[in-house]
């Protein structure tokens, strides 16, 4: 390649970060399809299936901000292959589990050992591409995320059927170990010391970007923690993860228990509904880079997009709840996953600029605080039914009420981005804090 041509390394790095959150959704949602066969197996209730899911959410929060704060101080290389090392290993324990108590443990270490992953992409991507570039790789990843989970349900029915569901959680566990091996040999966390990356492309990396300090020094967790910029988008997180865990924990299980589904039918439907989330975080990231480059207030922009999509979003849920037929229920629950998460790759572009310099810790934060919703979905959804089984409903009768609570909360979720306003943080002492 001629020297004054740019290289392309940061484009083979988006493959591995692709794989990244790929693994990450297989990992995390193959366990829903695998919900019934365990509480079959370990005669576990819909309540006690929301606290083992539960587990994995609140461990995941608690390590979210530690983990993006090491990716800040020590760079992003060995923290992220630590991560996927460690949750691969649980992820295969997971098929080891005898009862509740060893499931919930299982899964609580599982959590912990993913957290920090989407704070240490966003430092590599803060790092490796050029503002211009960022909505399309973000994009492109997150819908590699989302089809992870879009996979998972159809994938783990697969081998549940042909091996059952301990040996399923064994094989995805496999996966991220191969990657983490792969991905520690080849990337750097300084593009300019990665032996594929020109001076050509370090320029383009770089253009009109700060070159950061390796350690951005202490947080000024004083002026964050009354910034109404991550107030605001660290709520939007929570209410979109309230929204998303329904389908990531309980959807197979919905779909077999209301809808009279079998398991590879189930499998697949609920594939095609998280499918549709991968085409919404992939069309976001183009939207988002279209209103990086061409809008005149970019802000502003994301936040009429996304008060639309939300609104979108109930629209297609209440409706979906309300279909007879589950192969139209699911196309329309597929539409509210697309219109909510066009919006995901916009959060992540008005996210880290909102972080300033402090990038992993406060992306880890707002990330975070979205398992406070997760958290609170999984645990709603199995508590509900329960109770709902309790005074005597069954099938759609016990089941299809909830949606109307997740319908209010998108609604909610329009509210919140019309509230947002950035707010820049102080990046050295003294600096007069952006509440």
């Amino acid at each position: 390649m001629p020297a004054d041509r740019p290289s392309r390394a940061r484009f083979v790095l988006v493959l591995w970060l692709c794989g990244l959150a790929g693994v990450l959704y297989l990992d995390r949602v193959c366990f829903a399809q695998a919900v019934e066969p365990i509480q079959n197996e370990l005669k576990l209730t819909n309540s006690e299936i929301g606290t083992v899911a539960m587990a994995f959410t609140i461990a995941y929060g608690l390590f979210e901000i530690p983990t993006g704060r090491l990716g800040d101080r020590y760079g992003s290389r060995s923290v992220l292959v630590r991560i996927v090392v460690w949750w691969s290993v649980f992820t295969a324990l997971t098929g080891a589990a005898w009862g509740f108590a060893s499931l919930v443990t299982i899964r609580f270490l599982f959590g912990a050992g993913e957290a920090g992953a989407f704070p240490n992409a966003a430092r590599v991507i803060s790092r490796w591409f050029p503002v211009a570039e960022r909505g399309r790789v973000q994009g492109v990843m997150l819908a590699a995320a989302q089809l992870g989970g879009a996979v998972a349900p159809l994938a783990a029915a697969a081998v549940i059927e042909y091996a059952g569901w301990k040996w399923a959680f064994v094989v995805f566990g496999a996966v991220g170990v191969v990657w983490a091996v792969g991905f520690y040999v080849w990337f750097r966390d300084d593009p300019a010391t990665h032996p594929g990356v020109n001076e050509a492309e370090l320029a383009t990396i770089r253009a009109g970007v700060e070159v950061r300090p390796a350690d951005p020094g202490p947080v000024p967790w004083a002026a964050v923690l009354t910034n109404r910029g991550i107030i605001v988008l660290g709520t939007i997180m929570v209410i979109g993860a309230f929204y998303t865990y329904l389908s990531y924990t309980w959807l197979p299980k919905y779909l077999q228990a209301a809808r009279g589904l079998d398991n590879m039918t189930a499998g697949r439907l609920a594939s095609l509904v998280l499918a549709g989330s991968a085409g919404g975080v992939f069309l976001g990231g183009l939207l988002a880079d279209r209103i990086t480059t061409r809008a005149a207030d970019p802000v502003a922009a994301r936040r009429r997009v996304a008060v639309g999509c939300y609104l979108t979003a109930a629209a297609c849920l209440f409706a979906g709840a309300r279909a007879d037929d589950a192969v139209a229920a699911c196309w329309l629950m597929a539409a509210a996953m697309l219109a909510m998460h066009l919006t995901l790759p916009n959060w992540w572009s008005t996210a880290i600029p909102q972080c300033g310099r402090h990038v992993g810790a406060l992306f880890g934060l707002m990330n975070g605080v979205g398992v406070v919703g997760a958290a609170a979905s999984q645990k709603f959804a199995g508590v509900f039914t329960d109770w709902r089984k309790g005074l005597g409903y069954v099938g759609r009768a016990q089941w299809d009420p909830l949606f109307d609570v997740y319908v209010g909360v998108l609604v909610c979720g329009a509210v919140a981005w019309a509230l947002y306003r950035h707010r820049p943080l102080p990046d050295a002492p003294g600096a007069a804090p952006g509440a």
